[in-house]
């Protein structure tokens, strides 16, 4: 199994930040450099050209756009230039958008699970070069084909987490990107739920790399709450403390503070890349093991991305 090491560019930063972080993220020696694409920030596709072209080696990811927000003939069209002047390094992630954001943009679909199943569909198979005419729930397309196809199609990846959703996945995507926290159990319950053996998984993950695990901890804690909240089940079930934790996060309702509050100490550890270089490593190692192919680290908010990037770059040092 491949085992890839990557960073995150946070949605926060301002555009005019990419080129450096993801030139740093290719000098530290990572493997892949991910971008976001979150309502109302920087678009996707603008991004990763620009990172793409600022850039020599790295792979790209793209994690995730609404498949509900482009025709996916016009978004097929954006990925293929971006593979053909860029082969080889471009993965391209898909989800159902934020259901609150897509209404805002007049773009919910009547079936969330149509609309991203049939767009996986059609960009993949417009990718490989076919003429595609298609009636479904949400796409329609009459005789489309692109006049530039790309020589090296990119990886399609889901961003999804439901049962159905993770079923379409391995019908349809190459591989499932899987939200933070993403713990070993998680990956491994994922990966029963896609039934698909040549499917990869990439994680998103908290990275506090500290000598000091206390100190780790707590630079994580606002970060892991964050991530977490009442449409967590998929991922907390899993793990031995997962009811216990759901029930936290019932308990503080939408105040982050208190559950970040109520967070032990032994449950952030599980739920976050954090500590010193060899748990660090450890707990990498661990997610290989469970079936990730990529592993993804994410700058915690409010700190040096420059310095979490050179944090990655120490860990994939010691992970050759």
């Amino acid at each position: 199994m491949v085992s890839r090491l990557g960073v995150r560019i946070p949605r926060e930063l301002p555009a005019a930040r990419l080129t450096g972080l993801a030139r740093r993220a290719e000098q530290e020696g990572l493997d892949e450099v991910w971008i976001v694409e979150d309502c109302f920030y920087a678009g996707g596709i603008a991004t990763a050209a620009t990172v793409l072209a600022a850039t020599e080696k790295i792979t790209l990811g793209i994690g995730i756009m609404p498949a509900v927000a482009r025709n996916p003939a016009i978004a097929a069209m954006e990925i293929a230039a971006l593979a053909e002047l860029h082969p080889g390094r471009l993965i391209v992630g898909f989800g159902h958008g934020v259901p609150s954001w897509m209404r805002q943009i007049d773009a919910w679909p009547r079936s969330a699970l149509a609309a991203f199943e049939e767009t996986l569909t059609v960009i993949r198979r417009l990718l490989a070069g076919e003429r595609v005419s298609f009636e479904g729930k949400h796409v329609r397309l009459d005789e489309v084909e692109l006049e530039f196809p790309p020589a090296v199609p990119p990886k399609l990846i889901a961003g999804v987490r439901g049962p159905k959703s993770l079923a379409a996945a391995g019908r349809v995507a190459d591989g499932t990107l899987l939200a933070e926290p993403a713990t070993p159990e998680y990956v491994r319950a994922t990966r029963d739920l896609i039934g698909v053996e040549a499917h990869s998984i990439a994680t998103y993950n908290w990275l506090a790399l500290d000598d000091d695990p206390e100190r780790a901890r707590e630079r994580a804690r606002s970060d892991v709450a964050s991530a977490i909240g009442p449409n967590s089940g998929p991922a907390l079930e899993p793990l031995d403390f997962g009811a216990e934790l759901l029930a936290e996060v019932a308990a503080a309702g939408d105040d982050r503070a208190e559950l970040a509050r109520r967070l032990r100490p032994d449950w952030i550890d599980r739920l976050s890349v954090s500590g010193p270089l060899d748990r660090c490593v450890e707990q990498i190692r661990a997610l290989y093991a469970a079936g990730t192919e990529s592993v993804i680290l994410l700058p915690l908010l409010g700190e040096p991305e420059e310095e979490s990037f050179a944090a990655a770059g120490r860990i994939a040092a010691a992970l050759r």
